[in-house]
């Protein structure tokens, strides 16, 4: 049996999810990606503390934001073809979407069908792959697949790019390219990393010509990243497990720059999330493996990075409530309500927003914090 089970963090905040609703134009949510990908914009939130401390910019402003010797952390992880359709040995029809890979023959998933197939099931999927349901827990399903090949051979060669279900269309041959960043190399993901999706060859030399350190780790992003807290206190929500690695490497350049009080920015939060859930109380990253259910909501005292680049998330989301937790609840409905005026896109093919943590400065940038209580 595979194992999925892991200690919950402790929570704290007797918030709901209600405190992180807002009403968003369905103009706004970005069904395509933009022409280019650094074309989008950037919204700037500052860590002052003030609700109005924002700019607008472009993504190609980027640069002008950092300085010498500072760290952006990048996830490079690989979307892989995830969702498959076919039906049951019973001739009912499912929809599969694999939501990670355990072995070259097995893996969780979420079943969509008319009636959950039980343990025994038998299911051929795109017409060419045969799997059987071995058990479930909650709403995964373990399956285990036939054949000499691999599963991630199977489904680069008959499966579909799992777009997110807020984006109603099928996935097209640019979405091939586009809902996948450029430095990708670990196969894993069945949602893409999206705040790395703004980066181009382009702009990654760019930052390198300006003495910024790119650092690089792997958290593989789960379906889970898109299902809604089904609980209305926040303290009662179970958070999906997501897998992670950081190198040495990583850890090290982290180390280097905070002794030397440079900035660590985390490009998405998966990258803060596989920082946060590595680091130990003063900050330091163990280098490894290792699997994280991390739910930072606001009350969250912040061990590593100092600025988040991120999209514009989903109302009553894990990740809005991370962005709270990192920014501040006001600056942080200021700047939605902000960008909501200003049209910004919303979600996966969205715009930026560049983000101080909440009441840093220049010099307690890089002081270690307490742990989370």
């Amino acid at each position: 049996m595979i194992d999925l089970r892991a200690d919950l963090p402790l929570q704290s905040a007797a918030l709901t999810t209600d405190d992180f609703d807002y009403y968003l134009p369905a103009r706004l949510i970005a069904a395509h990606p933009p022409a280019e990908r650094s074309a989008s914009r950037l919204l700037r939130l500052e860590g002052s503390g003030l609700s109005d401390a924002m700019s607008d910019h472009r993504f190609t402003d980027l640069p002008q934001f950092l300085a010498p010797g500072d760290v952006l952390v990048f996830n490079d992880t690989r979307v892989i073809k995830a969702r498959l359709f076919g039906e049951k040995d019973t001739g009912g029809r499912v929809e599969v979407l694999i939501e990670r890979v355990v072995s070259d023959h097995a893996a969780w998933a979420q079943v969509r069908a008319s009636k959950a197939p039980r343990p025994g099931t038998r299911l051929r999927l795109e017409g060419a792959i045969s799997a059987t349901m071995v058990s479930r827990l909650d709403d995964l399903f373990e399956l285990h697949f036939d054949g000499e090949d691999t599963l991630l051979a199977l489904l680069e060669r008959h499966g579909r790019l799992p777009l997110p279900p807020y984006i109603e269309r099928p996935a097209d041959n640019a979405d091939e390219t586009r809902y996948q960043t450029v430095y990708a190399q670990t196969p894993g993901a069945v949602a893409a990393p999206t705040a790395g999706l703004h980066f181009d060859e382009a702009m990654l030399a760019r930052l390198h010509a300006a003495g910024i350190v790119t650092a690089w780790l792997t958290l593989h992003v789960g379906a889970g990243t898109f299902q809604p807290v089904r609980t209305n206190l926040l303290s009662e929500h179970r958070m999906h497990a997501e897998r992670f690695n950081i190198p040495a490497a990583t850890a090290e350049a982290v180390a280097t720059a905070r002794a030397a009080g440079r900035r660590i920015v985390a490009v998405g939060t998966t990258s803060l999330r596989a920082l946060e859930a590595a680091a130990d109380e003063n900050g330091a990253i163990t280098p490894g493996e290792g699997e994280t259910r991390i739910f930072i909501t606001p009350g969250y005292r912040f061990r590593v990075v100092d600025r988040l680049l991120t999209n514009f998330h989903l109302p009553r989301s894990t990740l809005l409530m991370l962005v709270s937790a990192f920014a501040g609840m006001a600056p942080v409905r200021a700047a939605y309500r902000h960008a909501i005026d200003a049209g910004y896109r919303f979600f996966s093919y969205g715009d930026a927003m560049l983000i101080d943590r909440a009441g840093t400065t220049m010099a307690a940038m890089n002081r270690p914090t307490e742990s989370n209580p």
